[in-house]
């Protein structure tokens, strides 16, 4: 079995580029297909109303029920205050099994972490190459799972991808997956450093072809079980924690303080370039 951690779907409303405007998916379905994956997780492209954006997201994984699995993308900022209502919708009603959230939107909040932490289902976290607070949300949050792509920078960071190595070492809920890592030499050192049980196998589609992502994984020449275990088995055993997620009793709600609007750090230009400046 062949699993895909990390791929983009639905409508988004922003038009200033591929990570923000509508998504045709069927042309990444058939390459996957074709490079032999399985199945899929998906999560909406950059939107305006996340709530809206994942209801369209569960109109296409129950479209391809068996090949896509449903993440919930949420707004650290913009949603403070109903990130409990958006996620235990998505759950629940459309039975996804985890959380998205993008650096390019906001820093990841307490109140996502304590949502995840809730229902025991894993959050992609992309940092966008700001790495250090990997390590609060590791021992703030030892009960969340976080799965840090791009072995932390899509825009091939060196020294980012260099330091989630550590913390991918250090900490038993920090992981990474393979999509866009283009600096070989760092994924193999992930690999000795952390082990194959610390890494999962994604594509970043359907902007990246998965049949080449997956050939990157291959080539790395592993044994049959470290294979397995990036190409399937560790995000099956972090999924398996949230199997029975809609059926826990509904988290108490907490007077979380949202953040004016004029302190987001989303532009309209492409939000995996210059990372390094991000504040």
């Amino acid at each position: 079995m062949i699993l895909d951690c990390h791929c983009h779907a639905g409508p988004g409303d922003g038009l200033s580029g591929p990570w923000d405007t509508s998504v045709c998916l069927q042309p990444h379905l058939e390459r996957a297909r074709e490079a032999g994956i399985d199945r899929t997780v998906v999560f909406p492209v950059f939107h305006s109303d996340y709530a809206t954006a994942n209801r369209a997201v569960a109109g296409i994984v129950r479209a391809h029920s068996k090949q896509l699995i449903g993440f919930a993308f949420v707004h650290a900022q913009r949603d403070a205050g109903r990130v409990q209502t958006i996620v235990e919708t998505a759950v629940r009603r459309y039975g996804f099994r985890g959380i998205k959230v993008h650096r390019h939107d906001a820093r990841i909040s307490a109140e996502i972490c304590e949502v995840a932490h809730h229902f025991r289902i894993p959050v992609l976290y992309d940092v966008m190459g700001e790495v250090a607070p990997v390590e609060l949300l590791a021992t703030q949050y030892p009960g969340v799972d976080f799965i840090i792509p791009h072995l932390g920078s899509f825009a091939d960071d060196w020294r980012a991808q260099l330091q989630l190595i550590d913390h991918l070492e250090r900490h038993a809920n920090v992981y990474t997956d393979t999509s866009g890592v283009r600096r070989f030499d760092l994924l193999e050192q992930a690999l000795a450093r952390a082990g194959a049980h610390k890494i999962l196998f994604g594509s970043d589609g359907p902007w990246l072809h998965p049949g080449v992502e997956l050939a990157k994984v291959r080539a790395l020449g592993l044994p049959a079980e470290e294979q397995r275990q990036i190409l399937s088995g560790n995000l099956l055993r972090l999924l398996a924690k949230g199997e029975q997620a809609a059926a826990r009793p509904r988290l108490r709600r907490r007077p979380y303080q949202s953040t004016p609007r004029a302190a987001e750090h989303a532009t309209a230009e492409d939000p995996w370039q210059g990372e390094a400046a991000i504040p």
